[in-house]
């Protein structure tokens, strides 16, 4: 079983032919509302992977809840611990150019109101050996607990540390697994620019003090990561994106999924590379996200 404790949004996206400089407005193009967050996308991508899959988190008490949670109620997302509070429901405001590049404001809401008590009661029916999945869209002490509890338990953590700031930095060292993009490592590192050979050296100098294991997604290069003292380089599909918005949250959920499966770490690795540049070919963060039959394809 997985459990993922993260965002529920509701996204608002508006495409336009390229992304605004600061201080610039440009025409758009379409606009429309999709079911978003981390959290919740990871949810889906790990259950859409196959995994038998528990969300933990919060809507509001608007018109925007029962949308947030209508991919993971038709996929059959174990939503029992959902709670609503007052107030309004996430939100992301999500810019797509035509290069499938984006930009994201995230509006916490109802996911700001989370409390180390849910943190908790998530972890208190687990088993060791299960999985428990993280990001950083959630108040920095409601992931600092959940992590401490999940490693009392001997319950596996991974923890995608989107969006990065400094507690989530500190946070990294709690977790199993560590997941970040380009950017987010090189914040994490300190480092402002990572060359594409450096990313070894860093790498084993981490893992040797830690013994995490650390995935690096490259976009189209695919990922690199360590693991158990083992580097492994995987690609994704050659394409043409059509929207990146969601492909990292598709990856950490099909990562998972095979993880949880007990598919070797390399394999999982290269599943999850495969989901990342799927998820690329459609509009949207979940109505992107493929299906196992369709990534199997690839496998």
């Amino acid at each position: 079983m997985i459990t993922v404790l993260g965002s529920i949004n509701i996204d608002l996206i508006a495409k336009t032919r390229r992304l605004p400089r600061p201080g610039e407005s440009v025409s758009g193009l379409t606009f429309s509302t999709a079911a978003g967050g981390k959290g919740a996308n990871q949810a889906l991508a790990a259950r859409r992977a196959g995994a038998e899959v528990r969300m933990v988190g919060a809507v509001g008490k608007d018109s925007f809840a029962d949308a947030s949670l209508r991919f993971l109620s038709d996929a059959e997302v174990e939503l029992s611990n959902i709670i609503r509070l007052e107030g309004p429901t996430g939100v992301a405001v999500i810019s797509v150019g035509e290069d499938g590049e984006n930009s994201i404001i995230v509006i916490p809401g109802a996911n700001g109101e989370l409390t180390k008590a849910e943190a908790e009661a998530a972890i208190a029916s687990m088993q060791s050996g299960d999985i428990l999945m993280l990001q950083l869209e959630l108040p920095s002490e409601v992931v600092e607990q959940a992590l401490i509890a999940a490693r009392s338990k001997g319950v596996t953590t991974i923890l995608n540390i989107a969006p990065l700031d400094q507690p989530g930095s500190n946070l990294s060292r709690l977790a199993d697994i560590v997941v970040a993009n380009e950017t987010e490592f090189q914040l994490l590192v300190g480092e402002t620019v990572v060359r594409a050979g450096d990313y070894e050296e860093i790498l084993w100098r981490m893992h040797q003090r830690s013994e995490q294991t650390f995935i690096v997604t490259l976009g189209g290069d695919g990922a690199i990561a360590i693991d158990n003292g083992k580097i492994y380089r995987v690609r994704g599909l050659t394409i043409s994106p059509v929207d990146t918005v969601g492909a990292g949250d598709t990856f950490c959920g099909f990562l998972a999924a095979g993880l949880a499966a007990n598919v070797p770490f390399p394999q999982a690795l290269r599943r999850a590379a495969i989901a990342g540049s799927l998820a690329c070919l459609k509009s949207g963060a979940q109505t992107g996200i493929p299906t196992w039959s369709e990534v199997q394809r690839y496998v």
